[in-house]
């Protein structure tokens, strides 16, 4: 049973990224992420700038004059949210945590899906796919949905991106969009990764917190791993503590994005201290221009 306080935020939360879906992106995700084919619908008079090569000859012999095929994109797609919900995504030095900036991503694409006539499902994970939403249409899946990331406790706090892009593969057996929100904080899932990138149209959202690149100069702090729990004390005035973690952090980056331009897939960054809206139009943009 959800308490009053949680409700009314998951109820202002769904009201507001309904409209940003409505408002902000109309037009641009359908336009970028495209549907199956196209499909033929009716035939109708030939219209001054109609396109001749659409002109059905059979029919317009049968009448006297010109009529021509008509066709829409056969649109129904499926849209997958692969929520990382461990332990370092609790974590938020700004305006938020890095979990509630992958609820507002997640739930603008889920309404976004829905907009359009797409089926909208979604796999939360951490070590493990901790529970499978299978993909359907509406708005009362799409509020479930929401609900789910918003309330749901893990079972475990580490991460392990393989197993759910092992998951996806296994379990989603037709083509997909795809969309990884999560931190990236992980390795060794380059393998699933380019399998998932050539089943699926595979898309990373990246979600990050200025302070994990950039550590402040705090004197001595302590310190805990949100996901193993191990508690540290760190010199933070170290120049070069803090320039290695800033290098660890640059040269992690760098592979991730070297591993995404090679696969073929975007990446948008997205930062909880930054806008939502800027990173997805870019995204959305990109997209258009490469199909």
């Amino acid at each position: 049973m959800l308490s009053q306080e949680l409700l009314k935020k998951i109820q202002r939360f769904h009201f507001r990224t309904s409209r940003l879906a409505s408002d902000l992106f109309a037009g641009q995700y359908e336009s970028a992420f495209k549907g199956r084919g196209m499909e033929f619908s009716e035939v109708r008079e030939y219209q001054p700038g109609d396109d001749v090569r659409n002109i059905d000859w059979n029919v317009s012999a049968r009448y006297g004059h010109p009529f021509v095929k008509i066709f829409h994109e056969e649109r129904e797609l499926t849209v997958m949210l692969l929520l990382d919900l461990s332990g370092s995504n609790r974590f938020g030095t700004h305006a938020r945590f890095k979990r509630e900036l992958l609820a507002e991503v997640a739930g603008m694409l889920a309404f976004l899906a829905i907009r359009t006539n797409d089926k909208v499902g979604a796999i939360l994970f951490t070590s493990q796919v901790e529970k499978f939403i299978p993909p359907k249409k509406g708005a009362s899946h799409v509020w479930r949905l929401i609900k789910e990331i918003f309330t749901y406790e893990p079972q475990d706090l580490r991460t392990d991106i393989d197993a759910v892009l092992t998951y996806l593969n296994r379990v989603v057996k037709r083509h997909a969009i795809v969309f990884l929100i999560s931190d990236c904080m992980d390795n060794g899932f380059e393998h699933s990764f380019r399998l998932s990138a050539k089943k699926h149209d595979l898309t990373i959202i990246r979600v990050s917190d200025p302070t994990e690149d950039d550590i402040p100069n705090l004197g001595l702090i302590t310190c805990q791993d949100p996901e193993t729990g191990q508690v540290a004390i760190i010199n933070t005035a170290n120049k070069a503590l803090r320039k290695k973690w800033q290098t660890y952090r640059t040269e992690q980056i760098a592979l991730l994005h070297d591993l995404v331009k090679k696969v073929g897939v975007e990446i948008a960054e997205l930062r909880t201290d930054g806008p939502v809206i800027e990173p997805l139009t870019r995204l959305f943009n990109q997209r258009r221009k490469r199909f």
